[in-house]
């Protein structure tokens, strides 16, 4: 009798056990990811952020990154709208036409700072751009830039700016596609996991990229020269987002304690995060990657070529009801702030 007492009482410590972590780990959030694990945004951006999620909450919500994608990287917003994953992340120009007013962090000549634009967007955001609903089905966890993209060609020269009329180029969205077409070359859209085949098998002369994404991609091997601008020719904005019905069900202190790591933080270490691919980007093609800064005169025309992408930006924003001009401005101004801290 006291063995099988003894086995009862184990079985229900057993239960109880098992019971508890249970009770614990309330929730299971689910990301879809359409990059290889060693990418920047996966393993110094939404690993950690899972990590700081599990801690702030305390074992009760678990993230689990999956080890395939629901889908190709332009459905990946949907995917969370439509809540077939919980959270994504994505590129807002991979589905052109149905986010404009991001594009404003995409401009010409920014920043050299992915953490300067990337707090500044998400400031903008929270201020001005959240209530046009843009993103809407999804509760938005953080919207950040890359580094200031560049142009890379296989071989083809880049200075003089007319050597590079013709040309074929892969573009990641509506501003670079626009830029392309300003600068006499052939716009070519998509996703970045797609560009050493384009380059590669000579379907593409040149690509729109930054420096953390040559060596990434293993372009390194196939290009040959880049053209750099101050601030960059472009930019790329991301979201990072949660189906709206999973954020809801969540409890109020999940909901806190998801924010805690969200929002300005995770915009922040995702702005430090291409910051730091790009210098170690940069320093893996230093020799291989025959780099030429544009002139003065070249400035100028280039410059005079953004302008029709500032204005078709203007006009999107506008349509928006939103004030291009106050938009650009506090965009600059609170990434200029982030850059002298």
């Amino acid at each position: 009798m006291k063995r099988i007492a003894t086995t009862l009482a184990t079985s229900a410590l057993a239960l109880t056990a098992l019971t508890a972590a249970a009770a614990a780990q309330e929730t299971t959030l689910r990301v879809s990811n359409w990059l290889p694990p060693s990418h920047p945004i996966v393993k110094d951006i939404v690993q950690p952020w899972a990590e700081q999620v599990e801690e702030a909450t305390e074992g009760r919500v678990e993230v689990q990154i999956l080890d395939a994608p629901l889908g190709p990287p332009p459905a990946h917003f949907d995917l969370a709208a439509t809540g077939a994953a919980d959270v994504t992340f994505g590129v807002h120009g991979y589905t052109p036409g149905r986010f404009a007013l991001t594009d404003i962090a995409e401009l010409p000549f920014l920043t050299p700072s992915a953490e300067a634009l990337s707090v500044g967007l998400w400031r903008l955001h929270e201020n001005m751009l959240a209530e046009q609903n843009e993103h809407e089905g999804v509760k938005v966890l953080a919207l950040w830039g890359h580094g200031p993209g560049h142009l890379f060609t296989t071989g083809g020269d880049v200075t003089p700016l007319d050597a590079l009329e013709g040309a074929k180029v892969r573009v990641a969205g509506a501003v670079t596609n626009q830029l392309a077409e300003e600068m006499g070359m052939v716009p070519l859209q998509a996703p970045a996991p797609q560009t050493y085949e384009l380059l590669s098998g000579g379907v593409a002369d040149g690509i729109f990229f930054p420096y953390e994404s040559i060596p990434f991609f293993k372009l390194d091997s196939i290009i040959e020269k880049g053209l750099r601008v101050p601030g960059g020719l472009y930019n790329v904005s991301f979201f990072f987002v949660m189906n709206e019905g999973t954020w809801n069900e969540l409890s109020e202190e999940n909901k806190a304690a998801i924010d805690s790591v969200s929002g300005e933080p995770l915009v922040r270490m995702a702005g430090q995060a291409w910051d730091n691919a790009d210098a170690a980007g940069l320093e893996a093609i230093r020799d291989t990657v025959e780099f030429h800064d544009a002139t003065d005169a070249e400035m100028e025309e280039i410059r005079a070529e953004a302008q029709a992408i500032y204005d078709a930006v203007r006009e999107k924003v506008e349509a928006k009801g939103v004030d291009f001009d106050a938009a650009l401005q506090m965009l600059q101004d609170e990434t200029a702030k982030v850059a002298s801290e």
